[in-house]
């Protein structure tokens, strides 16, 4: 759904940052106009000695209330990437598959990025730290003090992506530009 169907009405947005073996960082972001507030945000953890069903589990009882509590218009998830092992791979797929779940059984539409875009649309830098993507949220949401948790700030940074990604795309629209086709060289 684009920010721009319906500028009366607060749109929400779901970001989620799912982890394979931490905490899942979670957010709500509210955008009414050019103003965005987090309804909430953090990180679940949990406890060391669960098996990973439960955790997938836990997982998809966190968004299905999230879903049914704050009625997000999208879902801003991260892509998988190429993580340093194989089996980090395949469990990081399988939380993703969790959230791609609890959005369809909504019926919420899900918007993929990519880890660098997200640090790029949030700090300009694509390869931007940690500290540096917590700095940013601070200051585009204007909280009292960086997010307790990076992957709370890493599900924050999701949403605003979703948000600046989506202005931009309607700003392109508004102006009759249209997208030319990608150029494949041979």
């Amino acid at each position: 759904m684009s920010i721009a169907s319906q500028p009366s009405s607060p749109l929400r947005i779901l970001g989620v940052d799912p982890a394979a073996t931490g905490p899942t960082g979670y957010a709500v972001l509210e955008c009414r106009g050019p103003l965005t507030r987090p309804l909430i945000f953090g990180a679940l953890k949990h406890p060391s000695r669960a098996a990973f069903g439960e955790r997938l589990c836990e997982l998809h009882r966190l968004l299905a209330g999230l879903v049914a509590e704050f009625s997000p218009d999208a879902v801003a998830l991260e892509t998988v990437f190429a993580a340093p092992n194989l089996r980090t791979s395949l469990k990081l797929s399988e939380a993703r598959g969790v959230v791609l779940l609890a959005a369809a059984q909504a019926g919420v539409a899900v918007h993929s990025y990519a880890p660098r875009e997200v640090k790029f649309q949030v700090t300009g830098y694509g390869a931007a730290s940690k500290a540096q993507m917590q700095t940013m949220v601070r200051a585009l949401l204007q909280l009292a003090e960086p997010p307790g948790s990076h992957h709370a700030a890493d599900a924050l940074a999701l949403a605003l992506c979703h948000i600046f990604t989506d202005r931009a795309r309607r700003r392109v629209q508004e102006a009759g530009i249209r997208p030319r086709p990608a150029r494949i060289e041979a």
